[in-house]
């Protein structure tokens, strides 16, 4: 076994792909807010294949994080020169390459250095992996939240700030002062709308301490929409140790993906950008329905599925497309409800895109775990799930199957599967979530009044009546005869 480090690179097994680009002709041109799993194996990949090409070497990546956790990530990657292990899993076949496209990775608390390197003429791309609920959006309005404290407390020290976004506003500030042409802001998150939304939240915070200066940020700073597609589960014990004896490597953090991966992008980068698609990447006018797409079937597939399988006590995504049950939830789901209120998507068939997703989650080489779907529900529900159920709702259309997903969901909060086992939660409001979903089993309608979470959805008469039923079916049959009823169309 080989520890990974730029020194060691010509000692690796030949199973192992390496870069055929040197550090020494990279420069910096993106900073990357929020290194974790999927960045490594998504953008950060695009740019190795580009520099393998020799081409764009300027736009290299120094990475940035503000969260206490930020730090073993630096720690671990500084210690084998910023390099990562990528392995790509398909059903029947798989691949390691190490990627190198960074080159830094700065991290609270130094802030100061964070801003300095946003006002480098070098860096002409900011971008971010920041999760859905990195962007403080209040889920009652979906507009961004001004009186959260991490806000208010950036709003009152402007110079010298602790979120991304008063850091992206010190940034261009500095950058104002020196006459230097800002940045492009581009978020990498599953928003819908995610660079219109990273506008709104810079805008609004500039707006709290700098009218004026809010106002040219957005006559003069530029957000591309983009969409972007990799299932790239956790890091753990299992993926180290594959990667030390299937391939040599000895890596503190490898990233495991599958082989599958996409990107769709608004080409809006007045100081330049990588040529991406050179590289797979797809430049169009509008990113809107292949992001919504993506959202509502892909992502909104994830979240149907999390919940049944952890009722059932199944750990690992493919073993859950295994159960008949399941999987054919899924497929009902998507053809009966979902897909009929997607948009047409340009070059796109949507029945083909439903075949090529439940083809991704039944990979059992990706090891993605139904835990990671079900974390932060509060953020991915009414963005992947309830927008469906609405525009249903709105068209006069039933909503058997996405109500019962949300049944499902409340079922998951009140803590115990079907078997008894204790469910762990990974949501930062699941002390309310479950406070909710046990008192719903006195009144059903408790669970969906969370405002914040299901907006008009939760008091809507159809919705609830679904929601109702099936919430007494899973509490009475359990989670597989529920299944089943749907399945039957007797639900």
């Amino acid at each position: 076994m080989t520890k990974l480090s730029l020194q060691n690179l010509k000692d690796l097994s030949e199973k192992v792909s390496v870069p055929n680009y040197s550090r020494e002709q990279l420069s910096p041109g993106i900073l990357h807010f929020g290194v974790g799993n999927f960045h490594r194996a998504h953008m950060a990949v695009y740019l190795h294949e580009l520099f393998n090409q020799g081409k764009n070497l300027d736009f290299a990546i120094i990475g940035a994080g503000i969260m206490p956790s930020d730090a073993k990530m630096k720690e671990t990657l500084a210690a084998q020169d910023y390099l990562t292990t990528v392995v790509e899993q398909d059903i029947n076949r798989s691949a390691a390459t190490i990627t190198g496209p960074m080159i830094d990775i700065i991290t609270a608390p130094d802030f100061g250095r964070i801003i300095e390197t946003l006002a480098d003429p070098a860096i002409r791309i900011v971008s971010m992996t920041i999760t859905e609920g990195g962007y403080f959006i209040d889920s009652s309005t979906g507009k961004f939240d001004t009186r959260h404290p991490a806000i208010q407390a950036d709003a009152a020290n402007a110079d010298a700030p602790k979120t991304v976004f008063g850091l992206i506003i010190a940034g261009l500030k500095a950058r104002k002062e020196k006459g230097l042409a800002p940045f492009t802001v581009m978020s990498c998150d599953n928003i819908p709308g995610n660079g219109e939304v990273t506008e709104a939240a810079v805008v609004e915070l500039a707006k709290l301490s700098d009218p004026d200066f809010a106002h040219w940020i957005h006559t003069n700073v530029a957000f591309p929409n983009s969409m972007v597609d990799r299932i790239t589960p956790a890091t753990g014990p299992r993926e180290i140790e594959i990667a030390a004896t299937r391939y040599g490597v000895e890596d503190g953090w490898p990233v495991f993906c599958e082989e599958f991966k996409q990107w769709v992008l608004e080409d809006n980068f007045p100081q330049g950008r990588p040529a991406f698609e050179d590289v797979g990447a797809t430049f169009v006018p509008d990113v809107a329905p292949y992001e919504l797409m993506k959202l509502r079937i892909l992502n909104g597939g994830h979240a149907a599925i999390a919940y049944p399988a952890a009722l059932m006590d199944i750990h690992f995504v493919h073993e859950a497309m295994e159960n008949p049950l399941i999987a054919g939830f899924l497929s009902k789901l998507e053809h009966d409800e979902i897909v009929p209120v997607v948009p047409p998507v340009p070059d796109t068939s949507l029945s083909d895109y439903v075949a090529l997703i439940e083809r991704r989650f039944i990979n059992p080489n990706i090891g993605d775990t139904i835990p990671r779907l079900a974390q932060d529900g509060s953020n991915r529900q009414p963005k992947f799930i309830l927008p469906s159920t609405a525009d249903r709702l709105a068209k006069g259309l039933d909503v058997t199957g996405l109500a019962l997903v949300s049944a499902l969901w409340c079922k998951y909060f009140e803590g115990v599967s079907d078997s008894g086992k204790q469910i762990v939660f990974n949501d930062a409001s699941a002390e309310r979530l479950q406070a909710a979903a046990l008192a719903s089993r006195e009144d059903p309608s408790v669970f969906p009044a969370l405002e914040d979470i299901f907006g008009k959805v939760g008091t809507n008469p159809t919705f609830l009546a679904r929601f109702s039923h099936a919430l007494e079916s899973l509490r009475e049959k359990g989670t597989a005869a529920t299944l089943q009823d749907y399945l039957d169309g007797a639900l």
